[in-house]
C-alpha cells in the first residue's frame, strides 16, 4: 500500500518544494491560479510577479504551479496561433442527424402523396 499511495504523493510534493526553491528572478511562471508572469523578487514565502508591464502582483511562492521553460512558451505561442487560424463553426447553419433523416423521410411521404394523386 504504501508503494501504490504514500511514495509518488512524496515524490510529488518534493518536486513541487524543488521546483519552488529554483525559483529565480526573471523566470516565466504559471500560478495555479493560471496566471502567467516573470518573476521580478523572491522573498522567503513570497514572491513578486510582473503580469503586464508596470503591474506587480505579490503572491505566496506555494502558489506557483509550474516555471515556463522557453519550449514551452513556444508550444503555447504555436497554439494560440492555431486557435486563430480555425473557422469558427456555425452550428445554426449545421443540422443534427436526426433531423436530416426527418426531412428526407418527409420528401419521401411528398413524393409518394403525389404519385398516388396521378
Amino acid at each position: 500500500m504504501w508503494l501504490l499511495l504514500i511514495r509518488p504523493q512524496r515524490r510529488k510534493q518534493q518536486e513541487q518544494q524543488d521546483l519552488l526553491s529554483n525559483i529565480q528572478v526573471g523566470d516565466e511562471i504559471v500560478t495555479a491560479g493560471g496566471i502567467y508572469g516573470t518573476v521580478a523578487s523572491v522573498d522567503d514565502d513570497d514572491v513578486t510577479v510582473e503580469i503586464a508591464p508596470g503591474t506587480n502582483v505579490r503572491m505566496a511562492k506555494r502558489a506557483v504551479a509550474g516555471i515556463l521553460t522557453e519550449e514551452e512558451e513556444e508550444e503555447e505561442e504555436y497554439e494560440e496561433v492555431d486557435e486563430e487560424d480555425e473557422e469558427p463553426e456555425n452550428e445554426a447553419d449545421e443540422e443534427p442527424p436526426a433531423a436530416e433523416e426527418e426531412e428526407r423521410k418527409d420528401a419521401e411521404l411528398d413524393r409518394s402523396a403525389a404519385e398516388q394523386r396521378g
